[in-house]
């Protein structure tokens, strides 16, 4: 459940980082003050192009190889991906990295809950589950907070770095 629970703190942070960082990232690999929106969208694309396919592919390893390799697995695959996104030099580079990003994202909610309900007793589901939420919905408090430490426009970079640290 810890497990779940603190990938899913990533999880939800990670999600919400790049809305956050969003201008001054963007315009750090070349964006424009003309061509952010289209860049922004090109980015943000990529990585929902990755939650899609991550999410049915996962789904299949995890019915293959068993929940908890998906779990693991793709919370190496996004902590990976956001630690070479810290390091993106082109609006291209900062895309596919979203992309393998989402993958990873995708796999682990599904993983982690689907792995709670099936060891767990029927009794403590519902408090694994609240758990593993609770402790996601903080990600969401804490990208902004982490994202808020410094005005440096490169610390975009840090807070990516921060959240493949904490995966």
């Amino acid at each position: 459940v810890m497990v779940a629970a603190l990938g899913y703190f990533v999880d939800v942070y990670d999600l919400l980082l790049f809305t956050i960082v969003r201008k001054p990232s963007v315009m750090s690999v070349g964006a424009t003050e003309k061509s952010i929106l289209v860049d922004s969208a090109h980015i943000i694309n990529w990585q929902m192009s990755g939650l899609l396919i991550g999410g049915i592919l996962w789904g299949v390893i995890g019915d293959k190889k068993g929940r908890l390799k998906v779990l693991f697995g793709s919370i190496l695959l996004y902590s990976v991906a956001n630690i070479l996104t810290s390091f993106v030099q082109t609006v291209d580079q900062y895309a596919y990295c979203r992309f393998v990003g989402g993958i990873g994202l995708a796999g682990e909610l599904g993983a982690g809950i689907t792995l709670v309900n099936e060891t767990l007793p029927p009794s403590k589901r519902g408090i694994g589950t609240l758990i593993i939420a609770g402790v996601g919905a903080a990600g969401a408090v804490f990208a902004p907070i982490i994202a808020s430490l410094s005005s440096d426009p490169e610390w975009w970079r840090t807070c990516y770095f921060i959240g493949g640290g904490m995966g």
